[in-house]
């Protein structure tokens, strides 16, 4: 039965080949309208435009360190991937959970490449830094791309992304990265 191993070998294969081109396109950085807010029905509910410096540019908030560094703002329901130089790489709208982690500076202290959501969403490209009230608080995108619906009474630490997106932070958000939520 040499035909499965074929068949499996070339499905390995097609998988790295997906992987290494969200790989190719998150160094390219971020489509060029990717900066701007844009109202849609996928956007966060209440979600404000961040703070610019010109037209398109989102500024990476005040108070959030400096150095390499993922940066999170509760507020802005943003995420921020800052290199050493303090230039932001990528920025992007998230959409949080229903528990959210204190302002503070963590670290990316797991990464899981996929599983169930709590919400028994398939997600991947998880990163967890922290845990409130027992739940675990990472960030992750759906694998069908969609947005989490209204969580209800249910608590879920999960910030979820764009796929794109967060293939970008998966890339950038090795363990030991430091990330910082602020208000």
């Amino acid at each position: 039965m040499p035909a499965p191993k074929v068949w499996v070998t070339g499905l390995t294969v097609g998988a790295i080949a997906a992987v290494t081109a969200l790989a190719v396109q998150a160094e390219k950085g971020p489509h060029p309208t990717a900066a701007k807010a844009r109202p849609s029905a996928s956007a966060p509910s209440g979600a404000s435009p961040a703070p610019t410096k010109s037209p398109g540019e989102v500024v990476v908030p005040d108070g959030s360190g400096t150095g390499r560094r993922v940066v999170y703002s509760l507020g802005k329901k943003r995420v921020w991937l800052v290199d050493a130089s303090d230039a932001s790489r990528r920025t992007f709208a998230v959409w949080p959970g229903t528990v959210s982690p204190d302002p503070g500076t963590y670290a990316v202290s797991s990464r899981s490449m996929a599983t169930t959501g709590s919400d028994g969403v398939q997600i991947e490209n998880i990163i967890y830094f922290t845990a409130k009230s027992g739940v675990s608080i990472a960030f992750s995108n759906a694998v069908d791309g969609s947005s989490p619906p209204p969580a209800g009474d249910k608590q879920t630490g999960g910030i979820r992304m764009r796929a794109a997106d967060g293939a970008a932070l998966w890339k950038f958000g090795e363990a030991g990265t430091s990330v910082v939520v602020v208000k």
